[in-house]
């Protein structure tokens, strides 16, 4: 029940942190059909990578690799999963989890709690054939030298992820922002890029909404100088909107959902206008549409991540999305979603 929109509902009468381990165990072991074939016009090319459409499930839903078969056979293009840290943490104190039900939104201060790499590496080793999987890195609260934690985890995981992000704008962890300022971005990807040491995985960069226009520009110049495939716009926001109506809006941590969408489309649109065209883009926050889709297609994006808006809908958003991305993309007469990109700017 628990992985139908009927039971993401019920799901949604018991404690955030609890439903969420529950929808965990429940795409665990549960007998899920592979999904239908794609529409081919849902087609698209993330840096190298063949998606057969361009919904991707961003990370933190499955932050261990536990249900990755599971999450695989829900229609997705591609999954992430993720962050994972060098040494197991257990996160922030309860609660960390809120939803804010009138806003279609969560704020979370989960702040990177997982099992640790060597677990997420055995569980990324029997990941399920033919899925396009994906391994976010994160660093330990503990960790002065952060950039240290980045390097750990891209060499242990190396041929076990299809790509991996670089996660420096959790606002969660203290000082894993500040990664986002050029000195300590150029120190991180060029110790990344001596990491990589020839490996072709690509290596993704996912940044924070909360960012002038002119400080996206110079992260884009360093992602470009350093060999970063692609940029994912964005991460969850510190910022409170006026309009926020939920008595849980002033709960510390990253608010995600509808809320962001603006802010979120905004900081892709500067991250577009930068990089015109050289770095591939992946939108994400408050992604709840094929509308939602395909703006940020339009805008510049070459794939999109939902999390936030399956809490609301179900798993069933995921085909919707889908079908809805394919009607626009053929009444706008393209033959696959790679050819929209960045056709709005």
């Amino acid at each position: 029940m628990a992985l139908t929109d009927f039971g993401a509902a019920a799901l949604r009468l018991l404690d955030p942190e609890i439903a969420h381990r529950l929808a965990i165990l429940a795409l665990r072991i549960a007998p899920l059909p592979a999904p239908p074939a794609d529409d081919p016009v849902l087609a698209t090319t993330v840096a190298g990578l063949r998606l057969s459409n361009p919904v991707g499930l961003a990370a933190g839903l499955d932050k261990n690799g536990e249900a990755l078969r599971g999450l695989s056979r829900l229609g997705f293009g591609f999954v992430e999963c993720g962050s994972v840290t060098p040494r197991p943490q257990p996160g922030n104190p309860r609660p960390r989890l809120f939803r804010l039900s009138e806003d279609r939104a969560v704020i979370n201060r989960m702040g990177f709690n997982n099992a640790g790499l060597e677990a997420f590496a055995a569980r990324l080793a029997r990941r399920p054939a033919g899925a396009v999987i994906g391994a976010n890195l994160g660093a330990n609260k503990e960790t002065e030298d952060k950039a240290a934690d980045y390097v750990a985890g891209l060499e242990r995981l190396k041929g076990l992820a299809d790509y991996v992000t670089v996660n420096v704008s959790s606002p969660n962890t203290p000082g894993l922002r500040d990664l986002q300022g050029r000195a300590a971005l150029d120190d991180l990807l060029g110790r990344l890029a001596e990491a990589r040491a020839g490996d072709r995985t690509p290596v993704f960069l996912k940044i924070a909404p909360d960012l002038t226009a002119a400080e996206i520009q110079l992260i884009v110049e360093a992602a470009l100088d350093h060999g970063i495939d692609a940029l994912i716009v964005a991460n969850t926001t510190l910022d409170r909107p006026d309009s926020l109506k939920s008595p849980q809006r002033d709960e510390a941590g990253g608010l995600s959902g509808a809320p962001l969408r603006a802010r979120a489309t905004a900081a892709l649109r500067a991250a577009a206008e930068a990089s015109s065209g050289r770095l591939p883009l992946i939108a994400v926050g408050g992604i709840g549409s094929g509308a939602d889709a395909y703006e940020r297609i339009r805008a510049g994006a070459s794939a999109v991540q939902v999390y936030s808006a399956l809490v609301y809908e179900g798993p069933g958003l995921v085909g919707r999305i889908k079908r809805d991305l394919a009607a626009r993309l053929r009444a706008d007469g393209f033959s696959t979603a790679n050819e929209a990109v960045a056709t709005g700017r």
